[in-house]
């Protein structure tokens, strides 16, 4: 469904949305709230989602007047299902067939400015809207039998939805100083949805800054996440620079802005050039990790540049440098110290690689080396490397890509004939030792790099029984017996 249809078609606040409610579960719980008499209300994401044609992911959030765990016994009752319980937090939820359903109370909360975790009481519909994040938030669809899919919109939620706008119930300054992830979230469904937020919204975020302090580096990191797989993170990054978050949540990655200018010689500025690198990814692949690699591939710009008359601007071992940095990196953002990093570290060291095979004449040795060290990787590399030529030179452009096809090309010739990806040398340590009675020590390594390196040069096929003649042949050039 077009949004703007839906918009258009549901203008007035007191729109019923019926339609919005075929499941059996609403019917269930109009009938539970009747015989309770209890109001109780559909909210956020799925009422949002719905209006605007979107998927939802299978979660229902249920407002209640009263107590939000006690209907939800009530539900699991009438369901044969476990409710579960958080009493902490006043909710409870429950699981029918692939939903999932939480139920809260109506509530108003109030903040302290240490905390975002908020003082909370009873309250009505209106102070449980009130307290929403956002307007597309707010709404809520009534569960109740006189006015049931009545849609409540108390802050023009819909009419936000039809001119894309990310807006607050209330003033902006107070909702990002309560709770400053909202900040976060702010950026993240305009990047999700591809909306713009509201001009008084931004300007609260650039005052509310230095409140992101008081919220975990694992809550952040989890927004940005969700920014990072939208269709085009940019969005958010860019909102993220423009109002100084992106210099308190990931400062590696906003040294990256900025151009100098030396002799009349500037460099091109390595943060927009990282967010259309990143962007390019976006649009082949829903990796979050290879995504995390376009963003973290030129990391090490700002700490390995360099000017000189002759050369102008270098950014030498750029790659190597950014590779070290990305466990450092990944450990302060809170990301997995895990394969996944290693794979980002692996894949910013040799992302240089096939773009320097693409300007050169391609030799089997180089193909080899660069399988051997990629393994599986080599198709994230490649894709990667693609999405790194961002040159608005079109004859360079077209150069660079028609190269990268005949580098790919190469690498599945080789790949088909070397078997080479994922490849451990046909002799091992334990034949070396066993050959010359050897036990593990320098000369054992020796041979094993000269039998790796014969067979990656090409001087000798990836047989083990060529390999095993090299091996005794250099062996004798060590003096081993």
């Amino acid at each position: 469904m077009c949004i703007f249809a839906a918009a258009h078609d549901l203008a007035m606040p007191s729109t019923t949305m019926k339609n919005f409610l075929q499941h059996p579960i609403f019917s269930v719980l109009r009938d539970i709230a009747e015989a309770s008499r209890t109001d109780c209300y559909v909210v956020g994401g799925y009422v949002r989602d719905k209006i605007m044609g979107r998927d939802f992911k299978n979660d229902i959030d249920i407002v209640v007047i009263g107590s939000g765990i006690d209907f939800a016994k009530q539900v699991g009752s009438r369901l044969n299902t476990k409710v579960t319980v958080y009493k902490n937090f006043g909710t409870a939820m429950l699981t029918y067939g692939s939903l999932q359903i939480e139920f809260v109370g109506a509530r108003k909360e109030s903040y302290r400015t240490d905390s975002r975790k908020p003082i909370v009481e009873n309250g009505s519909l209106q102070d449980d809207q009130n307290r929403r994040d956002f307007t597309i938030n707010a709404m809520a669809l009534s569960l109740n039998k006189h006015n049931f899919g009545e849609l409540l919109d108390p802050f023009n939620g819909l009419a936000d939805i039809e001119h894309r706008i990310i807006r607050t119930p209330l003033n902006p300054r107070e909702t990002f100083s309560d709770d400053p992830l909202r900040m976060m979230r702010a950026i993240r469904f305009a990047t999700q949805l591809n909306f713009k937020i509201d001009i008084q919204a931004i300007r609260a975020i650039r005052d509310n800054t230095q409140r992101i302090a008081i919220i975990s580096r694992e809550r952040i990191i989890d927004e940005l996440n969700k920014i990072i797989l939208a269709p085009k993170p940019s969005i958010g990054f860019r909102y993220l620079f423009d109002t100084g978050l992106l210099h308190l949540v990931f400062p590696a990655m906003a040294d990256l802005h900025g151009v100098e200018v030396i002799d009349g010689k500037g460099h091109k500025d390595n943060f927009y050039h990282t967010l259309e690198v990143l962007d390019n990814v976006a649009e082949r692949s829903d990796d979050l990790w290879l995504r995390w690699a376009a963003i973290m591939h030129d990391i090490a710009k700002p700490a390995t540049k360099r000017f000189d008359k002759r050369h102008g601007w270098t950014f030498h071992g750029h790659e190597d440098k950014g590779a070290r940095m990305v466990p450092k990196l990944f450990a302060e953002l809170r990301l997995p110290l895990n394969d996944k990093m290693k794979f980002v570290q692996k894949l910013v060291l040799l992302h240089l690689r096939p773009i320097v095979l693409a300007q050169d004449i391609v030799t089997d040795s180089a193909v080899r080396r660069l399988l051997f060290e990629a393994g599986d990787d080599i198709d994230s590399l490649m894709m990667l490397c693609h999405a790194d030529v961002t040159t608005k030179n079109e004859y360079k452009k077209k150069k660079y890509r028609q190269n990268f096809e005949l580098v790919k090309q190469k690498l599945k010739d080789v790949e088909e004939r070397d078997q080479i990806r994922n490849w451990q040398p046909p002799v091992s340590g334990e034949d070396i030792m066993a050959a010359f009675g050897l036990k593990p020590g320098r000369e054992v390594g020796i041979i094993k790099n000269a039998i790796r390196e014969a067979i990656l040069e090409g001087e000798i096929p990836n047989d083990r029984e060529k390999a095993y003649q090299f091996m005794l042949e250099k062996g004798k050039e060590l003096g081993l017996k």
